[in-house]
């Protein structure tokens, strides 16, 4: 059962706040959509190529919580927001109230991992 729309939480704004800060983030790194955008000048040693690939790891990591985000806002539009997504049982407050972009109710999501 999805998240009644007139509950005390605001799930779109804790999203949109969270969405917003992924994207500043993302922006903050030098990510430009589809990749890192480093400086022509860029060093190519040792030290410079594992701090690349570390924030390279970081982007990644942040667009896929943008993703969850963006699909979690989907959800919110079309009614199934709330809802887990491997049992259909309804995903608790107080996890969406911490993880609003949480795919998952907490049984579902323990046995993921």
């Amino acid at each position: 059962m999805p998240v009644a729309s007139d509950a005390a939480v605001d799930y779109r704004a804790l999203l949109e706040d969270e969405r917003q800060s992924l994207i500043r983030q993302l922006s903050e790194l030098g990510y430009g959509g589809a990749a890192l955008n480093y400086d022509s000048n860029f060093a190519d040693s040792s030290q410079v190529t594992a701090e690349r690939g570390e924030a390279e790891a970081l982007a990644a990591q942040l667009t896929d919580a943008l993703s969850a985000v963006e699909t979690a806002l989907r959800k919110l539009d079309n009614g199934t927001y709330g809802t887990c997504e491997r049992c259909g049982k309804p995903i608790s407050e107080a996890r969406l109230e911490a993880k609003p972009a949480s795919a998952y109710c907490i049984d579902c999501a323990s046995v993921r991992r």
